[in-house]
């Protein structure tokens, strides 16, 4: 039987947090609201320590390795954004890291992990399994495996974050409609739908996928977890999960609402509008959760309350780029 993570898990990890996460602010925006017809409470994890949400889980599961375990080090699995939490705390709890990252992983993000103090190994995504590469290196280093998702304590972590949306919410006097989520392994769902069904039952939770890797939308739909075949490409290089994770799928089954797709246009779009209006710097996956608002076909009513994760912000200059020029061409053709 699944020991499922619970809310007070949530909030034990928001205990462990304290002095080492960020509170993120909650923004909002009249000209996106115009644009969407909602009113838009975003929370912006680009502040956050790490520049994204997984530090979060990251520190939740780490806080707890003993000082033997700390001697042996830590091994994990990431296209950057993990990679970075594990290695940021690996530095900071005296212990080293190694990551498996795909070649194809933004520099940025490699980077960003190597100065961090991490040794990387990098596996071609197409022909190799991240997951086996990591079990492998910890069978034979005596290294603990701090997984990027499926983990109890990574989920309740990642929770902390919707934990403070709804405290934010409440603060700025909004009854919240509905909570969107960017979906990769199911992770940051998962501990949203923790969090919310607690603290704002009334509030719906949808999840957000990239086309061609929206396993999340097909497990929901099948009933059983379901594998996206390899070969496909986006940019959203944070939510390429080719399979939702056994606790995660657990919870999202019946915690989610539905969940959307995202095209690179859209999110190109909304990287370009997010840094002209609010000067937030998103990278692709953290920008898909808001794609699905300002350019998806959405359920919501006029003037709902929607919170939105704006993720991550870990964006190569490349991307960052297309995603301005390709807005301004698009606007010069009108």
């Amino acid at each position: 039987m699944l020991e499922l993570p619970t809310y007070s898990d949530v909030k034990s990890a928001q205990i462990r947090l304290q002095g080492h996460a960020i509170r993120t602010p909650l923004v909002s925006s009249t000209h996106l609201n115009t644009m969407c017809g909602y009113n838009l409470f975003l929370k912006n994890e680009t502040k956050q320590v790490t520049g994204t949400f997984k530090y979060r889980g990251a520190r939740s599961r780490m806080s707890l390795l003993s000082s033997e375990e700390l001697e042996r080090g830590v091994v994990a699995f990431s296209s950057g954004n993990h990679a970075q939490g594990v290695a940021f705390n690996a530095r900071e709890l005296g212990t080293t890291s190694i990551i498996v990252m795909p070649k194809s992983a933004p520099q940025k993000k490699k980077d960003g992990t190597k100065a961090l103090g991490a040794d990387i190994v990098e596996y071609d995504i197409a022909t190799e399994n991240r997951e086996q590469i990591a079990e492998r290196i910890a069978s034979e280093t005596g290294r603990i495996l701090v997984p990027a998702f499926d983990d109890k304590y990574v989920i309740a972590g990642q929770g902390t974050c919707a934990l403070e949306i709804c405290e934010q919410a409440k603060e700025q006097g909004a009854h919240l409609d509905a909570v969107i989520t960017p979906m990769g392994g199911g992770g940051l769902g998962a501990g949203t739908s923790l969090a919310v069904k607690h603290l704002a039952p009334q509030a719906q939770i949808y999840g957000v996928e990239p086309a061609g890797f929206d396993d999340q939308r097909r497990s929901l739909l099948s009933g059983r977890r379901e594998r996206i075949l390899k070969g496909g490409r986006t940019l959203c290089d944070a939510l390429m999960s080719p399979k939702p994770g056994v606790l995660t799928f657990a919870i999202n089954k019946r915690a989610l609402m539905d969940i959307f797709v995202v095209t690179d246009e859209m999110v190109l779009k909304t990287i370009a509008v997010v840094y002209s209006d609010l000067g937030i710097k998103l990278e692709p996956g953290g920008a898909a959760a808001l794609a699905s608002i300002l350019y998806g076909d959405t359920p919501f009513k006029p003037g709902a309350n929607i919170a939105v994760i704006l993720s991550g912000g870990n964006v190569d200059d490349e991307i960052f780029d297309l995603a301005i020029r390709t807005t301004t061409e698009i606007m010069h053709e009108f």
